[in-house]
């Protein structure tokens, strides 16, 4: 293991930065979400949560994916995609990783999606453990360990140092270029955070959330439960829930007359909008409720019983803090799920 002290990260930022772009969070108007490092700018690795998770890196909210030239009856065709730059993705949370293995799932499944494929090949990420949860936090409840984040590089941050651990070849070649500015040790101190934070982690509000009637034997009678109503009767089908939601995927495909041509491109949606599949005989989801049972039917159920167990969400809790009217997926837990509210 190796540590680096605090007031020098700046030097490993930079140092990063000289062959590879390097995406970190960056603190701009108040609000926390990832940026390109500069000389300058304000980053910001003590905030739990960014606003936008980062599968904005991969995923982009908005994406151009060709053009169309139209001469006559001659069309051409014109591929966007560039290139991509090797770099850097700093500072990610263990349950934001989580959401990237879920979107691989998605993402990297035949027929692969070649446009986050290349981003997620381009990628070395280097996650940052917690040591200070929130409230609304809830990983654990899915199997996340928050002080042990997985990821090419694994660092720890406390008062004084950031301590850094490599775990691939990606995090081997990443170490190799800046261990100059490293010295040996920290894993005493590692290991007294670690069990300092699991502490915190068991007295969280929604640790003992009981997940147990979500499993695919029990689809229809969950489908069927009467609690949908009333648990959606408030939604105002904002969308918020799904654009801060680290594992989302739903996107729609739209073309756009320009000056010269026709540009296509991609742009996330949200199953909450009464427009999401609209199809000439209009919408298989007519109602707010069957939307909203949709989306957590498909986080809890159907993603799970498609993917060996794996759940689509990683209780990051962004949607906990962000719904306006408190409709989030720790209220379905509660009301569908086991009999444990503590």
């Amino acid at each position: 293991m190796l540590k680096i002290a605090k007031e020098r990260l700046n030097e490993l930022y930079g140092k990063i930065a000289q062959t590879q772009g390097l995406f970190i969070p960056v603190k701009k108007a108040g609000e926390v979400n990832y940026a390109i490092w500069g000389e300058g700018k304000e980053v910001s690795l003590e905030t739990l949560k960014t606003v936008k998770s980062p599968k904005n890196m991969f995923f982009p909210q908005t994406e151009n994916m060709m053009k169309f030239k139209t001469e006559g009856k001659n069309i051409d065709i014109i591929d966007m995609r560039d290139e991509k730059r090797p770099y850097v993705l700093f500072g990610v949370k263990a349950c934001d990783y989580k959401a990237i293995e879920v979107l691989d799932k998605v993402f990297l499944a035949d027929p692969v999606d070649t446009f986050y494929k290349a981003r997620r090949e381009a990628t070395t990420i280097v996650t940052l453990a917690c040591s200070r949860p929130e409230e609304s936090c809830f990983c654990s409840v899915f199997g996340i360990d928050a002080t042990a984040p997985a990821g090419d590089v694994t660092v720890w941050l406390d008062n004084e140092n950031l301590y850094w651990q490599s775990n691939t070849e990606k995090g081997e070649a990443l170490t190799a270029a800046v261990k100059e500015l490293f010295t040996d040790g920290g894993e005493a101190e590692v290991e007294a955070q670690k069990a300092a934070t699991k502490e915190i982690l068991q007295k969280l509000p929604f640790a003992a959330l009981d997940l147990s009637r979500f499993k695919p034997e029990n689809l229809n009678e969950l489908f069927d439960d009467p609690a949908w109503e009333e648990l959606s009767e408030a939604c105002l089908g904002c969308g918020t829930c799904t654009f801060v939601c680290p594992t989302c995927q739903c996107f729609d495909i739209r073309d756009f007359k320009t000056n010269d041509g026709i540009l296509r491109y991609r742009c996330w949606d949200s199953c909450m909008y009464s427009d999401f599949t609209l199809m000439a005989h209009g919408n298989s989801r007519t109602t707010q409720m069957q939307r909203y049972r949709q989306r957590f039917m498909h986080k809890l159920v159907y993603y799970p019983s498609q993917n060996d167990g794996l759940y689509s969400c990683v209780g990051c809790g962004r949607c906990v803090n962000k719904c306006p009217q408190h409709l989030n997926i720790v209220k379905v837990i509660k009301t569908l799920g086991g009999k444990n509210d503590d």
